[in-house]
């Protein structure tokens, strides 16, 4: 067993390091600039097919224009209302009666048929969230709105047939220990 006498009298070995010579990494050669040329190109080129229905229809509705915003459930519907149209209906670029069918044209178009002004704006809709049905309630809802700002003596027509009124009913949410928000388990006897 060595002692620290004996681990002192050992030299400590000393580690040997070549010296070569370090090269140092030759700088990168960047490629020369292209000098860059601008092509004229239109903004119908740069955008896709849906942008371009979008900036087809924006180009022909332009002018002043009363805007609605109206809701149902999760549902969000912005309306705005062109004066001096003559009834062309949008709905998030596509033409209304592709977008909705069957009552719900009906249902949101019920403002308009009931203030007797189906043919006098142009509408542009962006709606989104819910479903179809809660989407057409909430055009309805911004219709109402939209005509309320164009024309205030529609007010009570709009307010009797309840078509200001934010509908509020939304999903109620599930509880802990129940299947939903009120369906309980499936009780058994044995």
């Amino acid at each position: 067993m060595p002692t620290k006498k004996d681990d002192e009298k050992k030299p400590a070995a000393k580690k040997t390091v070549s010296k070569k010579p370090v090269k140092k990494a030759a700088p990168q050669k960047t490629p020369a600039k292209k000098p860059v040329v601008k092509k004229d190109i239109s903004k119908k080129e740069l955008v896709s097919k849906g942008q371009q229905r979008k900036l087809k229809i924006e180009e022909k509705f332009s002018g002043k224009y009363y805007l609605g915003v109206g809701k149902r459930k999760s549902a969000i519907a912005l309306v705005r209302l062109y004066e001096k149209g003559k009834g062309k209906i949008f709905v998030n670029n596509a033409e209304f009666e592709k977008y909705f069918f069957g009552t719900l044209i009906e249902s949101a178009l019920a403002p308009l048929a009931l203030s007797g002004k189906l043919k006098d704006f142009d509408i542009t809709v962006k709606v989104e969230g819910g479903g179809i049905s809660s989407q057409s309630d909430a055009v309805c809802h911004g219709i109402s709105r939209a005509l309320v700002e164009y024309d205030a003596d529609l007010r009570p027509i709009l307010k009797k047939a309840g078509l200001l009124t934010r509908d509020s009913r939304v999903k109620e949410r599930k509880k802990p220990g129940l299947k939903r928000a009120r369906r309980a388990p499936q009780w058994a006897k044995r």
